[in-house]
């Protein structure tokens, strides 16, 4: 194989909130103002005041494809592709690029509380792949049903999933939604259950025709502000920068399994690019190294209200003793790393993608545009 950059024709995305482009939006209700304001000057589906670190990554695959087609067009011209449409979105998509399977409060394995029920999706991940299957046969179908091109405009071309690259980010659910509800060492003895079954979703996709994946592991959730308002523990449970030590052991533990498991999957499933990403690196870099980096503090949230007793959420309303008091965003998110207390602000997403689609976290150490060249 010729070792260059991919050109892939395609992104299919699967995960939680961190990579959810409209999902839960669509299915539920949508994303309040003032979420999208940096950017989209209106909610679009992403809970963050702008763009995420798949929307980033889908500019640089853009960009590839654009310089691949014509160097010399002008660069502005590379942001007509699409953003990546979510799959449970029906109206306004666009899948001819890719199609993002991810939804907010998705986990790896499926829960077992009651749907929705604190946030918990009913689309974990085994389901996420399952809608995958249904839109590759649908859309081959319709696609070799269509006479015209202008009818196979938004769907895929059958002929590029095989060509298209691949992408994680889940797993940041499984860990946040217990702790505080068990003990940790029975929170780590379910970490292996949650690796094989995001082992068997790679496998799936393996099965119909995927060949590039680009594997995140999961962030430094004892980092989380919001992790830190219901935390019970004293100053000496936390790290030299002000995190939950304990969480972020356990999220250690979940990403060395998680790369083990890679590993493996690099001997069983032969002519893979399987390329681990060390996002939770680059989270804890930036928020080690927030003052450096342009950013305030990495605790304070720029959107929702929140003190010793009250916590209104970005974008809701509440009545506390008698006054309607509004979670609000603040003058100016770019200084935030923290968006509102879980999900990241676009300017940090966007400091995020700049240190992983370098390949400088990556194992191999291969940049996003040459993510197919790590076969096995």
């Amino acid at each position: 194989m010729v070792k260059g950059s991919c050109n892939f024709p395609a992104i299919y995305n699967f995960g939680d909130s961190n990579s959810d482009t409209g999902g839960i939006s669509a299915t539920y209700f949508p994303a309040p103002p003032p979420n999208g304001q940096s950017y989209f000057g209106r909610p679009a589906g992403r809970v963050c005041d702008g763009r995420l670190i798949i929307d980033f990554m889908g500019i640089i695959i853009s960009n590839i494809q654009h310089c691949a087609l014509n160097a010399f067009k002008a660069q502005s011209e590379t942001l007509r592709l699409p953003y990546l449409h979510a799959y449970l979105d029906s109206l306004g998509t666009n899948f001819r690029h890719g199609a993002n399977f991810a939804t907010g409060g998705s986990s790896i394995r499926t829960p077992t509380e009651t749907i929705f029920e604190n946030g918990i999706s009913p689309f974990p991940l085994t389901v996420q792949i399952s809608q995958f299957d249904q839109f590759k046969a649908r859309s081959t179908y319709l696609y070799k049903q269509a006479q015209k091109s202008s009818e196979k405009a938004y769907l895929p071309n059958p002929d590029e999933f095989s060509k298209a690259l691949y992408t994680f980010d889940i797993g940041q659910n499984d860990l946040s939604y217990a702790f505080g509800k068990m003990p940790d060492d029975k929170l780590r003895a379910l970490i292996p259950d949650m690796i094989d079954q995001f082992s068997a979703a790679i496998q799936k996709l393996y099965q119909q025709g995927a060949r590039s994946f680009w594997i995140h592991n999961t962030g430094p959730v004892g980092c989380s502000p919001v992790s830190r308002f219901y935390f019970s523990g004293g100053s000496q449970l936390l790290d030299q920068y002000g995190c939950i030590k304990s969480h972020n052991e356990i999220a250690a533990e979940f990403n060395k399994q998680l790369k083990d498991r890679v590993y493996r999957l690099r001997t069983e499933i032969k002519d893979t690019a399987l390329t681990y990403v060390d996002i939770y690196t680059a989270k804890y870099q930036l928020i080690s190294d927030a003052k450096n980096q342009g950013f305030g503090d990495p605790f304070k949230i720029c959107c929702g209200n929140h003190d010793q007793t009250h916590h209104v959420w970005c974008g809701q309303k509440q009545n506390v003793n008698g006054t309607e008091i509004y979670g609000g965003s603040c003058e100016n998110p770019s200084m935030y790393i923290s968006w509102d207390g879980v999900h990241y602000s676009q300017a940090a997403n966007h400091w995020i993608a700049n240190r992983i689609i370098t390949g400088a976290l990556s194992d191999p150490p291969l940049s996003l545009a040459n993510a197919c060249n790590g076969h096995s």
